[in-house]
């Protein structure tokens, strides 16, 4: 097979962590088929092996370029397939491809306060989001989901087979899996952005409880994040909550060691990163009590009703009890479970199902 891979989020967090490191186990694990990876010259991809190559294309995601451009610039290449890492699919674009969903969280938060824009701009945005991620599941040979609660999102809002779609789930970078030990500090942590679904006024009004407990918030700075900073003036927390700003992995694999635990408090998750990388460093995770939560920690978290600031600083005052404790040697074996080796070989498979499958179309 000739494969290409949308790679043009290589450099963002979240997306890009999933793209980089797919890539790079797909390096390893395949040696047959050749890959072409469409990338922005300025994200600075690189690649091992001579089966795969780069094409440059300066086209923006999100961007009528993409939809208007994109498409003949993937022709050129006669590629048998392409995976589309993200939502963002050119509809023109009727060649075999697969996409990966990662969520629909726009789907479940249409209320605008997730977007900068004037809330008219916003509403064309939030339609021509909803047009483009349908006619992607429905043209999609696979469609890829990171948990089975995604999965449930899939069928339910896009109308889509339950057959058409392969759980994946995703993996923990070899360099947050760092062997320094440090000793534990008296804060919690919380990794990620600021946006509305992340639920982190349930978290401040939940460290308000324990003033003698300080709170991380580890992202990169953002018009949410600047909000979120105001908030935390406003509610006289500036003593307790402190903004670290984007974290490199060693930086990052070391902040979970300090910490007693990662708390992640948010409404709705494709998946939970944040939650493996914990586990793996020894970091206790206190979890939201949602399903996909739920599916990638099982029995090796501790849950809190998102809707209750007072259970929430309950659970963080017992942080040091022994049935607390006890959980963070269970994330140590349920994080051995994921990786992205595996990640990538389940994908490959099916980049070869759904090659086979649009073989037998056209005959």
């Amino acid at each position: 097979m000739k494969i290409g891979i949308d790679v043009r989020l290589w450099n963002q967090t979240g997306v890009g962590r999933y793209i980089r490191n797919l890539v790079e186990n797909l390096e390893v694990i395949d040696k047959k088929n050749s890959y072409v990876l469409f990338a922005r010259k300025e994200d600075n991809v690189k690649v091992k092996n001579s089966n795969f190559k780069i094409v440059y294309i300066q086209v923006k995601w999100h961007s009528i370029s993409e939809q208007l451009k994109l498409s003949g610039l993937l022709y050129k290449e006669e590629l048998d397939l392409i995976h589309f890492p993200y939502y963002s699919v050119p509809v023109f674009y009727n060649k075999p491809f697969v996409v990966t969903l990662h969520d629909l969280i726009p789907l479940h938060f249409q209320t605008g306060k997730a977007s900068t824009l004037p809330f008219p701009f916003y509403k064309f945005k939030f339609f021509a989001y909803r047009f483009v991620v349908y006619k992607a599941a429905k043209k999609a040979k696979k469609i890829i989901a990171p948990s089975n609660a995604t999965k449930e999102d899939i069928v339910k809002y896009l109308k889509v087979q339950s057959s058409k779609i392969d759980v994946v789930y995703e993996g923990v970078d070899e360099n947050l899996k760092n062997k320094e030990t440090s000793a534990k500090e008296n804060m919690i942590l919380y990794v990620g952005n600021a946006y509305p679904h992340k639920n982190l006024e349930t978290l401040l009004l939940a460290i308000k409880n324990i003033p003698d407990m300080k709170l991380i918030l580890v992202g990169k700075e953002d018009y949410f994040y600047k909000r979120m900073k105001a908030k935390v003036k406003k509610m006289d927390l500036e003593n307790q909550v402190y903004f670290h700003g984007f974290a490199k992995e060693k930086e990052l694999s070391m902040l979970y060691k300090k910490a007693k635990a990662l708390v992640i408090p948010s409404f709705i998750e494709g998946f939970g990163l944040p939650a493996l990388e914990a586990m793996t460093n020894n970091c206790l995770v206190i979890a939201s009590d949602i399903p996909v939560l739920h599916e990638v920690c099982e029995d090796a978290a501790v849950y809190f009703d998102p809707n209750s600031p007072n259970d929430l600083s309950e659970k963080l005052k017992d942080l040091d009890s022994k049935k607390f404790q006890d959980k963070i040697s269970k994330g140590l074996i349920r994080v051995g479970q994921f990786s992205w080796k595996k990640t990538a070989q389940q994908t490959l498979n099916i980049y070869k199902q759904s090659f086979q499958h649009s073989v037998i179309s056209r005959a």
